[in-house]
């Protein structure tokens, strides 16, 4: 993969902050920075994943009114990991 450099302006406060955490997990303020960076990508990509999910779910539902109610779901949660693992909830209007 190739890399490119890219600069970014911390306070004083934020840099020391960094630079410590860096020396107790033993590693450079670089490969702490991109984890940082990494994770935060990662996760607002999933968040959006999720939102353009929902909006999708929602879409369907209005078109097709099919359903499943919260209480059938949780009740089907309820069962998983036991002998008798109910099967998912079926959609229905």
């Amino acid at each position: 993969m190739e890399t490119q450099t890219t600069t970014i302006k911390l306070d004083a406060a934020t840099k020391e902050r960094i630079k410590q955490l860096a020396a107790t997990k033993q590693r450079t303020p670089h490969w702490l920075m991109l984890e940082a960076l990494r994770e935060y990508v990662e996760r607002e990509e999933r968040r959006e994943q999720f939102k353009r999910d929902a909006l999708l779910a929602w879409e369907a539902y209005r078109e097709t009114g099919e359903h499943v109610t919260g209480d059938e779901i949780v009740a089907w949660l309820e069962t998983w990991g036991a002998e008798n693992e109910s099967k998912a909830p079926a959609c229905r209007k």
